[in-house]
């Protein structure tokens, strides 16, 4: 045993950064797989099951597009072409670079891209489910319809933090 430790057992031990990003992607995965599950579900319940006259139309799927393309934008951007600036890249004048402006730009229409798709999912839920007052199996398609965006949405998020983990060997020297 080592001596400088406090307690004889140690409860837990932290993963090194590699197997917290693996982690990190890995539950992200599971959670666009949940969300995509979730609306397809819906869409199959419309087409095969349900007895009403309302289905699931191009209108549904429009905030799940919008919020896997969200997706795509805000994970293909590097976070060190977004910290350019505050690392000495900018220009002498104040002025950011122009790839750290067009960094910040595509990442403010994916994260557009995201909002737009959990909200247009909510306004589909309220305007086509709620507001025609129908019930639990017909609302379902609604109700997975926000849990599948409000799903991808946090597998953004957390694949967001996943690839932006430092590794416990690299480090910036700025002067």
């Amino acid at each position: 045993m080592e001596q400088d430790r406090l307690f004889r057992f140690q409860p837990f031990k932290l993963p090194n950064s590699t197997a917290l990003r693996s982690i990190g992607v890995y539950t992200s995965g599971a959670l666009y797989a949940i969300g995509f599950w979730a609306f397809i579900d819906a869409v199959i319940y419309s087409k095969t099951v349900n007895a009403s006259d309302v289905h699931v139309t191009f209108v549904d799927w429009i905030p799940i597009i919008c919020s896997t393309l969200g997706m795509l934008i805000v994970n293909s951007i590097e976070k060190n072409k977004l910290l350019n600036d505050a690392l000495g890249g900018g220009s002498s004048f104040g002025g950011s670079s122009s790839t750290t402006w067009q960094a910040r730009v595509i990442l403010f229409l994916g994260f557009s891209l995201l909002a737009g798709g959990i909200a247009g999912s909510i306004v589909v839920l309220i305007l086509k489910f709620l507001i025609k007052h129908y019930t639990f199996p017909t609302l379902g398609m609604g109700v997975s319809n926000v849990v599948a965006n409000g799903s991808i949405m946090l597998s953004c998020i957390v694949l967001w933090i996943a690839q932006n983990i430092e590794d416990e060997y690299s480090y910036s020297l700025a002067l």
